[in-house]
C-alpha cells in the first residue's frame, strides 16, 4: 500500500488536472496493521531489512503528504490506527463520522508509536491527551476526534 500511495502522490503532484487528492479507506479500515504482519514474518526468519525498507517508504510518503502542494481530503469512515493514522493526520481536511475510530495501536503491541503521528500531531493535542493516547493506545471516536482537532470536520455516515 505504501508504494502505491507514494507513486500516486508523486504522479498527481505535477498533473494539472488534479486539483484535490481524496483518501478513503476500503472496507472498515483506513489502514490497520498490514505492515506489522509482513514485517514480523520476516523478523522471525532473521531478515530485518524489510522492516527498514517499509519504514523508509512510510517516512517518504508521510513527508510527501505533509509537504504536498495540493489539498488533501481524508475520509475516515472506519478505523485509523498506526500508519493509517499517520497517513490520515497530515491531510488538510480530515473528515470523521460516528463510525470513525482513532488509536495508536502500536502501544498495545509493545511498540513505541513513531510513524509521524506521535512526533507531530499527538504532541499538539490539548492538555496531556497526546501523551495519554501514545502511552495507552486508548481509542477515540469521531466526535472525540473532532473535539480534540484530530478531525477538521464531522459528517454523519450514510
Amino acid at each position: 500500500m505504501l508504494s502505491q500511495l507514494l507513486q500516486l502522490f508523486l504522479a498527481y503532484e505535477h498533473d494539472a488536472k488534479v486539483k484535490l487528492v481524496i483518501l478513503e479507506g476500503s472496507g472498515k479500515a483506513f489502514s490497520v496493521g498490514g505492515d506489522i504482519v509482513e514485517i514480523t514474518r520476516h523478523l522471525y526468519k532473521g531478515d530485518w531489512r524489510l522492516g527498514l525498507k517499509t519504514t523508509l517508504k512510510a517516512y517518504k510518503l508521510l513527508y510527501l503528504i505533509a509537504t504536498y502542494s495540493k489539498p488533501q481530503l481524508s475520509i475516515l469512515i472506519g478505523i485509523a490506527m498506526g500508519q493509517g493514522a499517520a497517513i490520515f493526520l497530515p491531510s488538510r481536511f480530515r473528515i470523521a463520522t460516528e463510525n470513525s475510530m482513532f488509536s495508536m495501536l502500536e502501544t498495545a503491541l509493545g511498540v513505541v508509536p513513531e510513524t509521524g503521528a506521535s512526533a507531530y500531531f499527538l504532541s499538539r493535542l490539548p492538555g496531556f491527551l497526546g501523551e495519554y493516547l501514545a502511552l495507552t493506545g486508548a481509542r477515540l471516536n469521531g466526535p472525540e476526534m473532532l473535539a480534540c482537532r484530530l478531525a477538521t470536520h464531522f459528517v454523519p455516515a450514510v
